[in-house]
């Protein structure tokens, strides 16, 4: 289960535009170490050096390679519990 986009589900949701830049949004749903996880990713495309007049499914490719590699990255740390 190396692989997220191989072992768990990346799905692309839509493309958004805010204020400061236009984003590519995804849903990242799976299991590993049995722990299930779903997150939501957005990416900002001028960082996956595509641009908004590029072909749709370049876009979605780049960006959703950026979002799965941070993602396998990142790490999260336990906020704790303030109430029981």
């Amino acid at each position: 289960m190396q692989d997220l986009a191989e072992n768990n589900l990346v799905r692309f949701k839509n493309i958004s535009k805010k204020k400061e830049a236009i984003f590519a949004n995804f849903k990242v749903k799976g299991v590993k170490r049995g722990v299930n996880f779903s997150a939501s990713i957005s990416v900002d495309i001028s960082a996956a050096e595509v641009h908004a007049g590029d072909v749709l499914e370049k876009i979605i490719e780049e960006c959703a390679r950026i979002g799965v590699k941070e993602f396998k990255s990142a790490d999260f740390q336990f906020e704790g519990l303030t109430s029981i």
